[in-house]
């Protein structure tokens, strides 16, 4: 990591972080730090939001105007935020469990009103930080500590749950794919309107040994071999495309922003 971005986008006194060896968010929170460089955005305009979990220790390594929140109320708390100061880049680094399952229901509606919050998904297909318990994203038949006989659940999409609920710009990358997750973070931030960006991530300390998946070089391999650009779906039959990932955009859309709507609404209703 070049010494500069981790001087001007880090808190070095809070260095090195406590992710578990071979853990993918390391790689992805440096992700968000360099789309922030890149875009050359005044740190003082940028304020990221947290909730519980893996993800969510991010936060405190990051050095912006911060907010560690409650488990599942990132999105609650960041929609304040932005609607009390419309100027700031709002930033939500969250986990497959904290926005899907507790926060669900903050996402799907942070979504349909479309406010101009760009949220990062840390994908790990399992809670990582409370021990090891499957969670909205854990693919069918996977073993974790609360599903030792496998999970029978149907695993959410992530990007599919966004671009249903309204968000008007939706991607995916990896951790093994990380040029690509700095590129769709920075246009998650540039978008005007809901953003979500999912980071699929790799956990060898729980998923990964649960599931016999093997080392965290074979974790990276795996989404190396999985994964296939959403632009090349109608292009493969099924038999290439089975039980394998999509990354790339699935969705640029310009739609009305909630805080300028609001203010619309404000500036009528005083008129």
């Amino acid at each position: 990591m070049p010494s500069e971005l981790i001087k001007n986008n880090f808190r070095v006194n809070r260095l090195p972080h406590i992710w578990c060896p071979g853990c993918g968010h390391g790689i992805l929170m440096r992700s968000v730090a360099a789309a922030i460089e890149e875009l050359n955005i005044d740190k003082e305009k940028v304020c990221i939001v947290s909730g519980i979990g893996c993800s969510s220790r991010a936060s405190g390594y990051l050095n912006f105007s911060t907010v560690h929140t409650l488990h599942g109320r990132a999105l609650a708390f960041a929609t304040g935020i932005k609607l009390a100061n419309p100027s700031l880049h709002v930033i939500v680094i969250s986990g497959d469990g904290d926005l899907t399952a507790i926060g669900g229901n903050h996402l799907i509606h942070a979504c349909r009103r479309n406010i101009d919050i760009t949220t990062i998904v840390f994908n790990n297909n399992i809670y990582g930080m409370t021990g090891g318990q499957y969670s909205p994203t854990t693919p069918t038949g996977d073993f974790a500590t609360t599903a030792p006989f496998g999970n029978i659940d149907k695993p959410f999409d992530v990007c599919d749950l966004a671009c249903g609920a309204g968000a008007t710009f939706v991607a995916r990358a990896t951790a093994y794919h990380a040029k690509k997750m700095i590129d769709y973070v920075k246009k998650g931030i540039s978008h005007k309107g809901f953003s979500l960006v999912e980071g699929i991530s790799i956990c060898p300390t729980y998923y990964g040994r649960k599931n016999k998946k093997g080392s965290p070089i074979t974790l990276m391999n795996i989404l190396k071999e999985k994964c296939i650009d959403i632009n090349l779906k109608n292009k493969l039959d099924n038999n290439q495309t089975k039980d394998n990932i999509y990354i790339g955009v699935f969705k640029d859309v310009v739609m009305p922003e909630y805080t300028e709507e609001y203010d619309k609404l404000l500036n009528k209703v005083q008129q």
